[in-house]
């Protein structure tokens, strides 16, 4: 396909109205709570067109700091929620900003117990077959297609095609997208760009293998407490020991010319910085 006709069948790119989004230590986020988020999907849903929710996390926020090309992915998303206890914190440090974190654990359980209903064609791109037989067991009244791609999908063009492919047949009312970051926003990115993708899209992480049992979340005094990623750690410390090691000191470096710009620029404007038009 041509450039030009490539062009021309490109979906156009969706955001809800009245919605704030904030540029945060280099990130995009939107100004919207967990209860609000679930009513919002849930009153979109049905409609036409194809909307993506990302929830960035540290690990995004610092990936995206050394990866400013991936930072399109998230821009470009229906809703971006804040998915992070610290980054949550630092916000509110910051003149006039406040960003409700919404986990994608809390957001995918929600979905399924409030807005998700039987009949409803639900599409995953999922790690592992375990993960989908789960899936089906837990929700038999549900329409429920999946696809496993291999291991490193996203450095093979063919396989992200097939990705792609059967996302766009599936024509799903719901798609969990629950393969790591950044290969589901990009995923996601990709589909938007087709002008026959439909329903509403979500970069959940392992939130599927939550909500199955697969892997336990944190008690809830522990989420409160914001220790959930060492609760995470914890339980799985030769994949994670790394991740977040490498990512505290450029995640204050982040915050430090945050707060240096911000406000700044609030003492001389009296304005927030942060502020983009929805």
């Amino acid at each position: 396909m041509s450039t030009e006709s490539k062009k021309e069948t490109m979906a156009p790119v969706l955001r809800p109205d009245g919605i704030e989004r904030h540029s945060f230590l280099g990130t995009a986020f939107d100004q919207l709570p967990y209860d609000c988020a679930v009513r919002l999907i849930g009153e979109t849903k049905g409609q036409d067109g194809f909307r993506y929710v990302v929830t960035p996390n540290v690990d995004h926020v610092v990936r995206l700091a050394s990866t400013p090309q991936l930072a399109g992915c998230y821009d470009k998303a229906w809703l971006s929620l804040c998915d992070s206890r610290p980054v949550s914190w630092l916000a509110r440090m910051m003149p006039t900003l406040s960003l409700p974190r919404v986990t994608g654990s809390d957001l995918t359980a929600g979905l399924f117990a409030e807005v998700i209903a039987a009949g409803d064609r639900v599409a995953l791109i999922a790690p592992n077959e375990e993960v989908v037989q789960r899936m089906r067991a837990a929700y038999p009244a549900l329409d429920l297609v999946a696809h496993v791609p291999p291991m490193g999908f996203a450095d093979d063009a063919a396989e992200v095609t097939r990705c792609i492919d059967f996302i766009l047949a599936a024509q799903p009312d719901f798609t969990f997208i629950a393969v790591g970051s950044p290969q589901s926003e990009k995923l996601a990115f990709a589909v938007s760009q087709e002008s026959e993708a439909r329903g509403i899209c979500l970069c959940i992480g392992a939130s599927l293998e939550f909500l199955t049992g697969m892997k336990k979340r944190a008690p809830i005094w522990v989420q409160a407490l914001g220790l959930e990623w060492a609760h995470r750690l914890a339980g799985d410390p030769r994949r994670l020991w790394r991740r977040y090691a490498f990512a505290f000191a450029p995640l204050a470096r982040l915050a430090a010319g945050e707060f240096r710009q911000r406000w700044c620029r609030t003492g001389k404007t009296g304005s927030n910085p942060g502020h983009t038009a929805s």
